[in-house]
């Protein structure tokens, strides 16, 4: 494997820039929520929802970066999902992960920060907004929640495991793909959880409380600081078909090394 193109101690700065960035994003969240019945919804499409919090949030992440990387560019959900993360100093971020929760007053919704350089993921961390309990990530460094270092579960047998998914809600072709692996995947395991924020999702399983996680699609932003996460506590991150995860829009399987085998066999037999 090529080094990175960013030192231990610039991966450290970049993580601190990540940290100061998603703290004051989830201020902003936690302010909006105690207004929340006057918020107005707004669609950017089919059951997939967007409001002020949101966009004041990836502004106030935005502020942050731009002070502290003047140079670097910015992907983000809201202002800028059609950036390149494959050149130069990028952070992937997506402002709100879990919107719909926040909206409803669900309190599991998140701010997803991850740090590229030259399209290497070096830096990330994951905030869950509503309580403040905080994961991060450096290339090489380990992972930690609270910080303290995390590692994948242990458990490598199916029948003791807990998998994390998220629904297809926007493409029906996607639906008919998806339904014949649920029940290949309840029949074997202790559970499955579906919580709406795939980025509090991965950071559940980089600590152990899921052991794998999969869905069909999701962007850049969903994914780049999570699959940090992972690996970095020892997991594998891939597509459902097995290969390498881009920061693309993808489809994902992460888990601990056993469990993320026999999930992708599972749902490869469905």
């Amino acid at each position: 494997m090529a080094p990175s193109a960013a030192t231990r101690a610039e991966r450290r700065g970049l993580l601190a820039t990540c940290v100061a960035a998603a703290a004051k994003s989830a201020d902003v969240i936690r302010d909006g929520a105690n207004r929340r019945s006057s918020l107005t919804w707004e669609s950017k499409g089919q059951f997939d929802f967007v409001s002020i919090v949101d966009r004041a949030a990836e502004a106030a992440l935005a502020e942050v970066i731009s002070s502290r990387h003047p140079d670097a560019t910015l992907l983000a959900e809201e202002g800028s999902p059609n950036a390149s993360a494959m050149q130069g100093l990028v952070f992937v971020a997506d402002p709100l992960d879990g919107t719909t929760n926040f909206l409803h007053g669900l309190p599991w919704y998140a701010v997803s920060i991850a740090a590229l350089v030259d399209g290497e993921t070096v830096a990330a961390v994951v905030i869950n907004a509503a309580t403040g309990e905080l994961y991060s990530a450096t290339l090489g460094g380990g992972a930690r929640r609270a910080g303290e270092p995390m590692r994948v579960s242990e458990t490598t047998d199916p029948s003791r495991s807990l998998i994390a998914t998220g629904f297809p809600f926007s493409r029906n072709e996607e639906i008919v793909r998806y339904l014949p692996m649920l029940p290949a995947v309840m029949r074997a395991t202790a559970g499955i959880r579906r919580c709406g924020a795939a980025a509090l999702d991965l950071a559940d399983v980089a600590c152990g409380r899921y052991e794998a996680f999969f869905e069909l699609r999701l962007n850049a932003w969903d994914m780049a600081a999570g699959a940090l996460l992972v690996r970095e506590s020892g997991g594998v991150v891939t597509t459902i078909d097995g290969s390498p995860c881009p920061i693309a829009e993808t489809s994902i399987i992460a888990g601990s090394p056993a469990m993320h085998a026999w999930l992708l066999h599972t749902l490869h037999a469905t």
